[in-house]
């Protein structure tokens, strides 16, 4: 009997530890940490300062339109995995494994009022040796956009510096 309920103590213990799943951010959440706004009214050099750093981290600019604020770009990475098995069916030349990832980007840059403002978002894809997207997941991660706008305000301060 204490034997079961020792092991029922351990069971109660063990669970509370397991984290409850994070509450699913609400629109208006997700957009506020996408969202940036700069002091100035000079959409073309904030249009550039978000191009420069996009590429600084490895993204292609794939569409920039200055008139529309429009700014796409792509990257992509190597998992760097290969399958091989020396069973045939599901597995060997069929077998699908996780072989890179894409990462898209999508700004809209206006003028808003004396500021411009920014809004991106990014989503990653999973692609399998195939080239077939395995899983498509939007990053709402509010650290991952507050990391992406610091090196933005950088990109502005030092456009607005002329060092650029």
């Amino acid at each position: 009997m204490k034997k079961y309920l020792f092991l029922s103590i351990i069971v109660v213990i063990l669970s509370a530890c397991v984290a409850a799943p994070a509450p699913k951010k609400t629109t208006l959440e997700i957009r506020e940490f996408q969202t940036r706004s700069y002091d100035t009214k000079d959409v073309k050099l904030v249009m550039k300062s978000v191009m420069h750093t996009l590429q600084d981290e490895g993204f292609m600019i794939k569409q920039a339109n200055v008139d529309l604020g429009l700014l796409t770009a792509q990257k992509e990475v190597d998992l760097g995995k290969t399958s091989f098995s020396p069973f045939p069916g599901r597995f060997g030349s069929d077998a699908r494994v996780a072989n890179n990832t894409v990462t898209e980007a999508s700004a809209n840059i206006s003028e808003y009022g004396e500021q411009t403002r920014v809004r991106v978002n990014f989503q990653q894809k999973v692609l399998d040796n195939k080239g077939v997207t395995m899983k498509v997941r939007q990053i709402q991660d509010a650290r991952f956009y507050q990391t992406f706008f610091s090196k933005v305000d950088k990109a502005v301060f030092l456009g607005k510096e002329k060092v650029q």
